[in-house]
C-alpha cells in the first residue's frame, strides 16, 4: 500500500544504517576481512570481496563493494 505521508515518502530514499569507507587490510579466509577505517581503528567485518589495500563500502559490518580511491579532505568549521 503506497503512503501519502511525504515525510514517509523521503526516508524511504534514505537507505537504513551507517555506511562508511575503509581499507582493506587482510582477508581471514573464514568469510570475513579486518579493515582499517580513517581514525586509524582496525575492525573485522564480514565477506572478502575486496583484495588487500582496496577501498571498501561497509554497511553494518558487512563489505558491500569496492569503493573508488578519491581524496580525502577533512575541513574543521
Amino acid at each position: 500500500m503506497a503512503t501519502t505521508n511525504i515525510w514517509q515518502q523521503f526516508k524511504a530514499l534514505i537507505p537504513e544504517g551507517v555506511r562508511v569507507v575503509a581499507t582493506i587490510t587482510a582477508n581471514n579466509g573464514n568469510g570475513t576481512s579486518q579493515a582499517t577505517l580513517r581514525d586509524g581503528s582496525v575492525i573485522t567485518v564480514k565477506g572478502e570481496s575486496v583484495g588487500d589495500g582496496e577501498r571498501a563500502f561497509i554497511q553494518d559490518g558487512e563489505v558491500k563493494g569496492t569503493a573508488p580511491d578519491l581524496a580525502q579532505y577533512e575541513v574543521e568549521v
